[in-house]
């Protein structure tokens, strides 16, 4: 089991056309018995965690913004009722993005604006896998020239697709082969130590 989080956007026209992805989404994670994350905002992130919660999902944490649950709901307008814990930062919405991606073995963007861009940078810098789940519009149909003008077009952590199914499954075989490596190299290193 893994931790993912959903980043998309809460505003915009890509709220309105990924909100079915965005459920399916939701139902995905669940059914793979991963934990959810997501910056615990309106829009994509709630319609995915409102959707995850409704599929028996096991833990869904929200990373706010805010300082405080009161600062949370009435100064950022923020909803709580899909999220079985919410962690109040108070780092604002860019120290929050880091946290979030940085608490995360993988990233589902769906749509998006300026913070969905701003998760996939943070995501692109730690090698956190993230799959853009296509058809909500949004700044998620221009990383393609994005990544090319970065010179990073061919990143092994970024994958495509326009089903959320295979999106999860590309996703989990990224970590797993990434955990496999890992414990190889721990174990080399420890018959190594004690050979």
């Amino acid at each position: 089991m893994y931790q993912i989080c959903i980043s998309g956007a809460s505003k915009g026209a890509s709220v309105e056309e990924g909100r079915e992805l965005a459920a399916s989404a939701g139902v995905a994670v669940a059914a793979g018995g991963h934990s959810l994350l997501s910056g615990a905002t309106v829009g994509l992130p709630n319609y995915t965690a409102e959707s995850y919660k409704a599929s028996g999902g096991r833990m869904s944490v929200g990373i706010s913004p805010a300082a405080s649950k009161l600062e949370h709901i009435f100064k950022y307008r923020l909803p709580t009722a899909a999220y079985d814990t919410i962690l109040y930062t108070g780092m604002h919405y860019v120290g929050r993005d880091t946290l979030l991606i940085n608490s995360s073995d993988a990233v589902v963007s769906i749509g998006g604006r300026i913070g969905t861009l701003h998760e996939f940078t943070v995501a692109m810098e730690t090698n956190t896998p993230i799959g853009f789940l296509q058809g909500a519009g949004g700044v998620s149909t221009q990383i393609m020239d994005i990544l090319h003008a970065a010179g990073n077009e061919h990143g092994k952590h970024v994958v495509f697709s326009d089903d959320p199914v295979e999106l999860m499954a590309m996703l989990e075989a990224i970590l797993d082969a990434d955990r496999q490596l890992h414990y190889s190299e721990h174990n080399r290193r420890y018959a190594a130590r004690h050979s």
